[in-house]
Parts: structure tokens; C-alpha cells; sequence
């Protein structure tokens, strides 16, 4: 009995393995084995992880490996390789803003232009489906009236009307030769706002590779003497660059003679209103020419509007008496006076040299081999001495001819010789014949074997056509110049006076201060440069427009109406009134 009690005990107290075994259903009120279930999948699940335990640290290792690359990509502090500019100003100027870390990076504009006017459409019907159709005219708009009850004027279609924040947003206005191709900017237009020293770096980098640029204008952006230099250094790598435009900028330091050097490729030059005292004029006179060196670029300087007086129109003047390049100068609104009037006056007819210019002059003369050295002296030097009689001069030339004679046989020898000829007989026939016949003949001779040779170097230099020449054209007018210093002077009362300044055609000295003796001054350099013929070598017309109203004197005065007098005919801007029939008869 015991062993069954102990057997149904058993079986009571295992109904799982009943269970288990399909056999028997658990009965409803026992509660069903659910944490055996979910500990069954959570040690599967940890099984699975041990399987792929060395799988899934690898997988963790490379999250970590591409998360810390990103993190090396993301990293403000890490250097960026430099950016090369390729031309194109607006990809080159966005993306070199974009790593400075601009906030707001200026947008890059055509320049505005008027709109153009629509053309008015034809009222002739159109061929095809409606040819025998008329033309349909629509009316017209009946017009506006204002508060009145008059007819309102429509607004202009000369300009675009903008909101006011958009308009005065920073921007860079560009002109195009091709408006497709970004490489084809010719002008840069920037208005307004400041140009700090992280902005003229970004320009220079940009400026310097754009092949077609030639005009640059910055109005009032707020310059300083740092973003000048800058500018000033990346004017020689642009190489096209021709007009720059600087009004505006008020700046302290004043070094604008940085932008006038042998180097910088400035032919127009703007400073209006640009605060320049007489300390400016007096570097910018030392950039325009000294004794030993003067500018050879510079065609027009634009001073108008500053704070020059007296003292910065000398120092201007003395840079115009060496230099031959400058045409164009306007010193109009400024505070000059008769002295600065009387030096600009005689820097434009006729100056005595310094004992600085008359010693450069005497090294200029010594270098280039003066022609004084080869004239005999004055009759009455030879006259007073007895050791030296009159016909030594005469031996000498002689000989020298004879000397000259053979060297122009020799040469007729060589050349007869290359061609196959006999020159003996020839030879025979020069050294009997004497006289100026003979002379001129051997000169026609020998400069025809000079352009025989130069017509052989020409045609070798013809198969070198593809080849670049080393001569460039542009560097013909600076042989060509030539120092004033050396040009023919008259010693008048111990001093010796060279012609003045006839290059520099357009002068503007409005809105000064000049009076009566200033404005005499300038009258007789008119006088001088229009009668006297100087022979100067520099050449040039002289004045051709000059501008002298709003000045102390009074502009119906005789002196004022004489200079008008004097240049009116030479303005080319002047056109004389038509004449009348009447008069014509008259006359």
C-alpha cells in the first residue's frame, strides 16, 4: 500500500512529465509553464551572440574605424588642402569666402543696365491658318487718373525698381564679354560696403588669375592703408588690368604712390575725394618722376575733390618735369592757390635745371656719347692758340674719311665674294673717282648690303613662325622715350633751361583758389607752348583743353578770356557755332 501511495504521490507531484509526454491535459486550474518559455529564448538568443561573438567585435571595430573618419572629416580645426583658383570669378569667389567662414558671402551680379525697350509688334496678319483672317486690334488702356481727375503720368521704364534691403546688400557687379562663361569677366564693380583685409586677400587670389580683366572699381568701401599695399602688390599679376577706380576711400596713411610703380600695368588712375593732403601729393609727385627715374605706364590721374594746396602742386609739378607719360590731370576742387599755379606754369613752358638734374644730366650726356666731343672749338680758341695750326682739323677728317672708305671696300668685298663676282675692278674705280658723288654712291651701296643682310635674317626668322618673339611690342615705347634731361637747352644768365612738359594735353585746375598772378602764369605757358617753336625731341602738341572756372579771379576778367581765346580752337571737344547765311554774305 505503501508503495502505490508513494507512486500516486509521484504522479501527483510530476504532472509535467504527463504533460510533457502529450498523455494528459493539465487540468484548468494548474497555471501554465511560462518563464520556462522565456528563459528558453533568452539562452538561445545569448547562444547565438556566442556563436557570432568575433563577427560582431569586428562589425564594432569597423563602426568605430568609419565613425572616427567622420568625425576627421567633420573637424573644423584640421587644415584644408589650398584652393587653387581656376578663372571663373564667381565659383572661385564663393568658394574661397566659404573657407574663411563668411557668415553671408556677397552674391557675384551682372551689373545693372537700363532695360531695353520692347520692339512694337506688327499688325500685319500672320501667314498660315489665319491669312485670310484681319487682325484682331486690341484697345487701348484707358489712362490712369490721380486724386484730381487729371491724367497720372505711368512711371519711367528707365530703371528697375528694387526693395531697399535688397539693394543695399553686399554684391559684386561684374561685366561679361560672354555672359555663358564665367571666365570672360572684364569689370568688377563693388559698392558701399567695407573691404577688410580677409576679403582684399580673397580678391587678389581670385583677380590674379582672370586673364580679361582691365577695370576695377572699389567706391567707397572703406580701404586702409594695409588692404592698399595689398592691392598694390597684386596690381603686376594682372596683367590686362588697365583703369582703377579708388574714389572714396579716405585713408590715413596715404601710401597711394604704391599703386604707381614700374611694375604695376595702371594707365587710368581715380582718387576723387579720397582725403589726400599735401603729404599724398607730395609721394604721389616722387612716383609721377624723379631726376634719375620717372613713370612710363601712367596716362591719367584723377586728384579731384581732396585737401591739396600750394605745397602738394609743387611737388606734383616737379614730377612732371621729367615725366612724358602722363596726358591727363585733374586737380579740380582742390585748395590751390598762385603759388602752386606759377610752378605748374613753368613746369609747362620752360624750367632752369637744378644743379642735381644739370649733374644727371652731364652722366646722361657722358653714357649716351655726347656729339660735343667730336666738333672742333670755337674759331676763337684756334684763333688765339699758335701751337695748333687751322689745317689739323681739316688732316684729321680726311684720314678719317680715308678710314671710312676702306671699311666700306672691305665690306663691298666680302659681299661681291659670297655672290661670285670680281670686285677688283670696282675697287679700282672707287679709289680713283673722289668727291661728295662718290661718297653718296658708297653710302647707296653699303645700305644696300644692309638690307640684302636684313632681308636674309627675315627670312630666316620666317621659318620660325610659330615661334614666340622675344621683342614684345610693348616695350617699344619705353625704348623709344627719351630723358628730358638730355634734350637741347639755352644758357640764359648762368642757368641752363630745358622745354617744358608738351605732353600733358588736358589739365582741370577748376574750383581752386588761383588769382591774378597764378592764372598770368598759366596764360604765358599757353602763350609759350602755342608760338615759340622749342625743336624739342620729346615732342607734343602742348595743352588741348584746359579747365580754370570757379577760380578767386573772375572768369569775365581779361586774363581768363585770353586763355579761352588761346585753347578754344585746340579743344577737340569745341564746336564753333554754325555761321549764317548772312554772314557769309557779308563776308
Amino acid at each position: 500500500m505503501s508503495a502505490s501511495k508513494k507512486n500516486s504521490g509521484a504522479n501527483k507531484s510530476n504532472p509535467s512529465s504527463e504533460s510533457n509526454s502529450g498523455l494528459s491535459t493539465p487540468k484548468s486550474g494548474t497555471k501554465t509553464p511560462r518563464l520556462s518559455a522565456k528563459s528558453r529564448i533568452t539562452f538561445a538568443r545569448v547562444a547565438n551572440k556566442i556563436k557570432m561573438g568575433k563577427k560582431v567585435e569586428k562589425s564594432l571595430k569597423g563602426e568605430k574605424n568609419q565613425s572616427a573618419v567622420s568625425q576627421d572629416e567633420e573637424d573644423p580645426n584640421k587644415t584644408p588642402e589650398p584652393y587653387s583658383c581656376t578663372g571663373n570669378f564667381q565659383a572661385d569667389f564663393t568658394e574661397l569666402c566659404r573657407r574663411t567662414g563668411m557668415a553671408t558671402i556677397p552674391a557675384v551680379v551682372h551689373r545693372a543696365r537700363p532695360p531695353t525697350q520692347a520692339a512694337p509688334e506688327s499688325s500685319k496678319p500672320e501667314k498660315g491658318k489665319d491669312k485670310g483672317k484681319s487682325a484682331i486690334t486690341e484697345p487701348e488702356p484707358e489712362p490712369e487718373l490721380d486724386t484730381e481727375g487729371e491724367n497720372a503720368e505711368p512711371p519711367p521704364k528707365t530703371y528697375v525698381v528694387k526693395d531697399k534691403f535688397e539693394f543695399f546688400k553686399p554684391c559684386v557687379q561684374v561685366e561679361m564679354e560672354n555672359y555663358d562663361k564665367g571666365e570672360t569677366v572684364t569689370e568688377i564693380y563693388i559698392r558701399g560696403w567695407k573691404i577688410d583685409d580677409v576679403m582684399m586677400n580673397t580678391l587678389k587670389q581670385c583677380w590674379s588669375v582672370m586673364e580679361k580683366l582691365h577695370t576695377i572699381n572699389l567706391w567707397n568701401t572703406g580701404l586702409n592703408g594695409e588692404t592698399v599695399s595689398i592691392m598694390a602688390s597684386t596690381l603686376p599679376s594682372i596683367v590686362n588690368l588697365r583703369t582703377l577706380i579708388l574714389d572714396g576711400n579716405v585713408v590715413k596713411e596715404e601710401n597711394w604712390h604704391e599703386l604707381i610703380t614700374d611694375e604695376s600695368p595702371v594707365q587710368n588712375l581715380s582718387l576723387r575725394h579720397c582725403g589726400i593732403t599735401d603729404l599724398g601729393a607730395k609721394s604721389i609727385g616722387e612716383a609721377l618722376g624723379t631726376v634719375k627715374r620717372a613713370n612710363t605706364k601712367l596716362v591719367s590721374l584723377n586728384l579731384a575733390g581732396n585737401q591739396i594746396s600750394d605745397q602738394g602742386a609743387v611737388d606734383i609739378a616737379n614730377g612732371l618735369r621729367m615725366n612724358r607719360t602722363l596726358m591727363s590731370l585733374s586737380l579740380a576742387s582742390n585748395q590751390i592757390g598762385d603759388k602752386g599755379a606759377v610752378k605748374l606754369g613753368e613746369v609747362l613752358s620752360r624750367f632752369p635745371l637744378s644743379h642735381e638734374e644739370v649733374v644727371e644730366r652731364r652722366k646722361q650726356k657722358s653714357s649716351m656719347g655726347s656729339p660735343d666731343r667730336n666738333k672742333s672749338p670755337p674759331p676763337s680758341r684756334r684763333a688765339d692758340s699758335k701751337d695748333r695750326p687751322g689745317s689739323v682739323r681739316s688732316s684729321s677728317q680726311h684720314d678719317k674719311n680715308d678710314k671710312s672708305k676702306q671699311k666700306q671696300s672691305a665690306k663691298t668685298k666680302k659681299d661681291a665674294g659670297k655672290g661670285g663676282k670680281e670686285p677688283a675692278k670696282e675697287e679700282e674705280k672707287h679709289d680713283k673717282s673722289k668727291g661728295k658723288k662718290d661718297d653718296k654712291g658708297a653710302a647707296k651701296k653699303a645700305s644696300l648690303v644692309a638690307d640684302t643682310k636684313n632681308a636674309a635674317k627675315g627670312k630666316t626668322k620666317g621659318k620660325d613662325k610659330g615661334k614666340p618673339s622675344q621683342a614684345e611690342p610693348e616695350d617699344m615705347g619705353d625704348s623709344s622715350f627719351i630723358n628730358p634731361l638730355t634734350d637741347e637747352a639755352d644758357f640764359i644768365e648762368g642757368q641752363l633751361w630745358v622745354p617744358g612738359n608738351r605732353l600733358l594735353i588736358n589739365l582741370n585746375l577748376s574750383r581752386n583758389q588761383i588769382g591774378e598772378q597764378g592764372m598770368a602764369a598759366i596764360l604765358k605757358a599757353m602763350q609759350y607752348q602755342t608760338t615759340l617753336s622749342l625743336g624739342s625731341k620729346s615732342g607734343g602738341t602742348g595743352l588741348m583743353r584746359i579747365c580754370v572756372f570757379k577760380n578767386k579771379i573772375s572768369s569775365e576778367s581779361d586774363i581768363v578770356r585770353k586763355i579761352n581765346d588761346i585753347m578754344l580752337p585746340k579743344d577737340p571737344f569745341y564746336k564753333p557755332p554754325p555761321q549764317t547765311p548772312e554772314v557769309d554774305s557779308t563776308s
